[in-house]
């Protein structure tokens, strides 16, 4: 059983046209036992996608000779502003029918469906709460400067992860002595692949534009971007040279998404070395399913990293209710502090559609 909703109103994508007659979202099921499963995407009869790692090498491998892109500016107030590059989506459609000679489906996530349980979870499209999230990380730049650990959940478009990856490609400069590792996670490896990457290695050619003559002509006049062997090589140098690995996991969230996500930490990082790591998750708990899968695994990640004596935190952005579905801001709260969670809501919005970022860390 599967449920689609429609924010097609509140999403921040510039491109995306209203829904026409969403479906009415379907309630989900209750396993028989009454306990809640430990995945985010209970479906009946259908297998949630496996946890999976994928490698930087084989996904440049895989990309696309050149993407189209756009910039959303995200206005910081008193900081400014940051100007962010996404794929454009359009453009991920060409590319999808281009490579699909049996004329099937698109992508479930480039039709009319915001999300489609166990199918597609949101990601190639752009929620107003990352934005919230970039606003409440553009405060915290200093943590750029330590051994920093960033885990995105549910990245889609990676909005706040990019905006963390800029601030550090202005802050790391020369030899560095710390690293910067950033894990981008999404239900859907196409999602990864086809956005998160790409939006990657457009900020950085942004950035390198004026300083690299091979990475200036890759830009075209019609806001294109061409992802030439010699760009590639550049981007995976640059990442190399400041110390700054991106990793990317796929699948359902559950004890082997941790598993998997934690052992590869493990692998990673040097022998006595400390970290301090910030999870981030916009939009995960629309359901009542998806937040307490996005809730168990976000604090056995915490955990992890409590237990190997790094400090972490955690900042979570949602809508105060998701309306037909059930999950709200205030039951992710109270699930947290039943788990022993130290809770804060560092931002709030009461006008319009509501949100909120909460800040949880473990005592």
């Amino acid at each position: 059983m599967s449920f689609s909703f429609a924010f097609s109103g509140e999403d921040i994508d510039d491109e995306q046209k209203p829904n026409t007659a969403p479906a009415s979202p379907a309630p989900a099921q209750v396993p028989s036992s009454g306990s809640v499963p430990a995945s985010a995407f209970p479906v009946a009869g259908k297998p949630l996608l496996p946890a999976a790692s994928h490698g930087l090498e084989r996904m440049l491998a895989e990309l696309p000779s050149k993407v189209a892109y756009g910039i959303l500016d995200v206005n910081l107030n008193d900081d400014g502003n940051v100007r962010l590059p996404r794929r454009e989506l359009w453009d991920v459609r060409v590319q999808l029918m281009a490579e699909d000679e049996s004329g099937g489906e698109l992508e479930p996530g480039l039709g009319n469906h915001d999300v489609r349980t166990g199918i597609y979870e949101g990601g190639f499209k752009s929620w107003e709460s990352s934005v919230d999230l970039v606003k409440i990380l553009s405060q915290s730049k200093t943590i750029l400067a330590a051994n920093h650990h960033s885990t995105r959940l549910g990245c889609g478009t990676a909005l706040p992860s990019l905006a963390l990856f800029q601030w550090a490609l202005d802050s790391r400069i020369g030899e560095m002595d710390t690293w910067l590792s950033f894990v981008l996670a999404d239900y859907n490896p196409t999602v990864l692949q086809l956005v998160t990457l790409p939006n990657f290695i457009l900020s950085w050619a942004l950035h390198q534009q004026p300083h690299s003559p091979v990475v200036n002509d890759a830009f075209s006049s019609e806001g294109e971007l061409d992802f030439s062997p010699e760009v590639l090589d550049a981007f995976v140098e640059f990442l190399s040279s400041r110390k700054i690995s991106l990793r990317f996991f796929s699948g359902g969230w559950s004890p082997e998404f941790v598993n998997l996500v934690t052992s590869a930490d493990a692998t990673r990082m040097e022998a006595g070395s400390k970290q301090t790591t910030v999870i981030v998750g916009a939009e995960t708990i629309y359901s009542p399913f998806a937040l307490d899968a996005f809730t168990q695994t976000l604090f056995a990640l915490m955990r992890e990293e409590k237990a190997r004596g790094n400090p972490s935190e955690a900042l979570v952005g949602a809508k105060k209710l998701y309306f037909g579905v059930g999950g709200s801001l205030d039951d992710f709260v109270a699930k947290a502090n039943d788990l022993g969670a130290n809770t804060e809501l560092v931002w709030e919005e009461t006008k319009g559609v509501r949100r909120g970022v909460v800040r949880c860390s473990l005592p």
